[in-house]
């Protein structure tokens, strides 16, 4: 089996944070093939940097006839243009958040979602509603830069921490989700620190993806993930009409 990871931001380490992560948990027979997006923001951090990081991650996509692969992982916790990947491709598309929210009920009723900024809390508050679990799952932000969290001089990782803390007390958590695909080279050292599950949302979607490759499912093609209507796109984005790009 072989899983297409894309990091839809620009910054390789990043990928190779979220490469390591998937390949820790996959099956012995799964290739993990992790790309970076050649095009869009350094970093996502609110809707913004979203919209721009959505044209490099479907071009990432339509390799994925020609590399073979079975299913693919679009690693933002922000389920960056996920439903735009499901529409133009056939294979299995999943998200960090909703892969992660999902797994996370299986062991725990009331959970809390840390990520970054603030301005990326309410996007993923309205994540967490369209997954159906407001009731069980928080969100909280740590008010970090996401890029912070590869600088060993920043406190980004400590204030991580601090917000987790607070999530037990304030949230009476029983989980912890990390809420940014560039924390999940820290959960091993978090679930020993706090003594409850932590879960990553690479590893989640990972899992997930090889779960619906095994099962022999793609993605419904009859309604809302229906293939795009052939049309004109005019001036930069010409390229992207969907009679010129192939998934």
């Amino acid at each position: 089996m072989r899983l297409l990871v894309v990091n839809p931001n620009t910054t390789r380490s990043m990928t190779a944070t979220i490469a390591d992560a998937a390949m820790r948990v996959v099956g012995r027979d799964t290739e993990i093939l992790g790309v970076t997006s050649s095009m869009g923001p350094v970093s996502i951090e609110g809707y913004y940097d979203e919209v721009f990081a959505v044209p490099g991650l479907l071009l990432e996509l339509a390799k994925a006839p020609a590399l073979g692969v079975d299913a693919a992982v679009i690693a933002c916790f922000d389920d960056t243009g996920l439903d735009a990947a499901r529409a133009f491709c056939d294979i299995p598309v999943i998200g960090l958040c909703e892969a992660a929210v999902s797994a996370t009920a299986f062991i725990a009723q009331k959970f809390t979602i840390v990520t970054t900024m603030e301005r990326s809390r309410l996007p993923l508050e309205h994540l967490v509603h369209r997954y159906g679990m407001s009731a069980r799952c928080n969100v909280r932000a740590a008010d970090i830069p996401v890029l912070s969290l590869e600088d060993p001089a920043s406190n980004a990782r400590e204030r991580l921490r601090q917000e987790i803390a607070l999530a037990l007390k304030e949230d009476r958590a029983e989980a912890i989700i990390l809420g940014c695909a560039g924390m999940a080279d820290l959960t091993t050292e978090l679930r020993a620190e706090f003594g409850i599950p932590v879960v990553d949302g690479v590893a989640a979607a990972v899992k997930q993806a090889e779960s619906l490759v095994s099962m022999g499912l793609s993605t419904a093609k009859s309604g809302a993930y229906a293939k795009p209507v052939a049309k004109p796109y005019h001036g930069l984005l010409e390229a992207f009409r969907p009679d010129r790009m192939t998934a």
